[in-house]
């Protein structure tokens, strides 16, 4: 059976479970999710300090998972709308790498011109540098946040529907896109619930994620790790620095 890593790199356990939820429906019976929590940092990320904490988190507890489980993952997917370490986790992992936005934006982008709606004011800036990275900016039309973060959202679905139906409205009338893409770990499902009420695809990032991570080809990389020692990290993660360069310093 296929293993599929999904990594919540922040702290909220709630989340890790709507994770779980979505992304097994999404990959069927014959893929196993395996969805972890950060174990340090924020309950959500919603500024650039959250952002930067959560990108360590994240390769904390993908260190710790390889030494938990001993099957390694066919694919990891992060479990965040802004993929924090997204790169350095690709550089040093065996198995290939995706996250919520890169694996959304591509499938947004295969429809032509797309707006993005999530939660979270202080997204939007982060977005538009991670859609540049990506090589996704000239199909990125533009960004609707809402003031609720992705957390918040989730714990009112009700009235979480309500607001993002009204901003997915607006997206598609005022930048003309091709699709929508409903950004955020906490807002899996939603776009289920929307899209009657819009007449261009809603790209839900959760199940796009999922499809896109269980698709990518093999990772170059023979092994897992990096090729610089740690020092004054959590042992899972330093196991994966250079041990051989440990002893030249």
């Amino acid at each position: 059976m296929r293993q599929l890593l999904v990594i919540n790199p922040n702290t909220s356990h709630s989340v890790s479970a709507l994770l779980q939820t979505h992304a097994q429906a999404a990959a069927g019976p014959q893929v196993r999710v395996n969805t972890v929590t950060a174990r340090f940092g924020a309950p959500y990320i919603a500024c650039e300090a959250s952002y930067a904490v959560a990108s360590h988190a994240l390769l904390d507890r993908w260190a710790v998972a390889l030494q938990d489980n001993p099957q390694a993952p066919d694919a990891i997917l992060i479990g965040c709308f802004g993929d924090p370490g997204l790169l350095a986790l690709r550089q040093g992992s065996a198995a290939p790498v995706t996250g919520l936005a890169e694996a959304a934006f591509a499938e947004a982008a295969a429809l032509g011109r797309f707006a993005v709606v999530t939660g979270g004011e202080r997204w939007k800036p982060m977005l538009e540098r991670l859609a540049y990275s990506l090589g996704h900016a000239p199909a990125l039309v533009g960004i609707h946040t809402v003031a609720p973060s992705g957390a918040e959202l989730a714990n009112d679905p009700q009235a979480a529907v309500a607001l993002l139906t009204k901003a997915c409205q607006e997206a598609a009338a005022q930048w003309q896109a091709q699709s929508i893409v409903l950004g955020g770990a906490g807002l899996a499902g939603l776009a289920a619930l929307i899209q009657p009420h819009v007449h261009i695809p809603v790209i839900d990032s959760v199940l796009a994620g999922t499809r896109h991570a269980l698709a990518l080809p093999p990772s170059p990389n023979s092994e897992n790790g990096f090729d610089v020692p740690w020092f004054n990290l959590a042992p899972e993660l330093m196991a994966l620095g250079s041990r051989n360069k440990l002893q030249q310093v």
